[in-house]
């Protein structure tokens, strides 16, 4: 039978290492090992592997790039199964993956709960199988956070969210709550932090932020 053959993404020089080993080990056949975003998207389309394991966090800017390259593979190719390694329970960035393709073939594991290897090689491949793999706890905390995600915020956040929904810039809220920017700024802020928005590009922020509060607006 032929090995599957891998396209791992990991910047750290001895985890990349030991997974390389640990996956030839179990019967894999990894075809590029890689420490970019930049590079596993060209691995991919130099080898066209069967799976690609990824870090979520990579150089050079260490926020989602290794997520972003998978979810445009799998927008390019829903078949293409995939493993995203996550340091944390990252919900925006979880999500995002479970969204690609059709949410078959996919993978989110949380490193530190990776401890059995034998288990880890058996979960590869019911992602390759087209099963659906997903740690317990990004389960737990997803659900957590879909039964309303704005209860945490206060009214004036509640009110600031909305604004932002309608487009607004935080001038024009300033504005129009007759507060300053920098007040704004840090409702802003405590938005992002309570609905678990990791840190990115705040444009990107401000567009989760706008999708929780449509998501809750039917139950409300």
């Amino acid at each position: 039978m032929r090995a599957e053959r891998v396209v791992l993404a990991e910047d750290g020089v001895l985890l990349r290492e030991g997974l390389t080993g640990l996956l030839d080990r179990f019967g894999f056949q990894v075809v590029a090992a890689v420490g970019d975003a930049e590079a596993l998207t060209a691995a991919v389309a130099e080898h066209s592997p069967d799976l690609v394991i990824t870090d979520i966090r990579m150089p050079p800017g260490h926020t989602d790039e290794g997520l972003r390259a998978a979810v445009e593979l799998r927008r390019a190719d829903p078949s293409l199964a995939v493993v995203a390694l996550s340091q944390y329970v990252e919900l925006s960035y979880a999500a995002d993956l479970l969204d690609s393709g059709d949410g078959r073939r996919v993978g989110y594991l949380l490193k530190d709960r990776v401890t059995d290897v034998a288990d880890f090689a058996a979960t590869l491949r019911r992602v390759l199988a087209g099963g659906t793999v997903v740690d317990p706890e990004v389960i737990s905390r997803l659900l957590r956070r879909r039964r309303d995600p704005l209860q945490a915020l206060s009214p004036r956040e509640r009110q600031v969210l909305a604004l932002i929904a309608e487009g607004h810039s935080n001038s024009a809220i300033a504005r129009r709550l007759v507060v300053s920017e920098a007040t704004v700024g840090k409702h802003i802020g405590a938005i992002f932090t309570k609905l678990d928005l990791p840190p990115a590009e705040d444009t990107h922020r401000r567009v989760l932020a706008v999708l929780a509060y449509l998501r809750s607006r039917p139950s409300r």
